[in-house]
């Protein structure tokens, strides 16, 4: 199980072909199948093909250098 924060890719579509909404999701696991489950929240889930995801990016780079 993974605590990931992904997005997804424009144009995203679920395992039934239909347009998922463009979000942050939680990336919940890669199955032997091959999809990925993603949740919204707590009451929405989608699996998806796992190329359709983007990691999220973070700001938390604190490694300036001081001469």
């Amino acid at each position: 199980m993974s605590d990931e924060i992904i997005n997804v890719k424009p144009s995203t579509r679920n395992h039934k072909g239909f347009f998922v909404q463009h979000a942050a999701y939680k990336l919940i696991e890669i199955d032997k199948s091959g999809w990925a489950l993603i949740c919204l929240d707590d009451a929405v889930c989608h699996y998806v093909d796992p190329d359709s995801l983007q990691m999220q990016h973070r700001s938390t780079d604190n490694s300036q250098s001081s001469s």
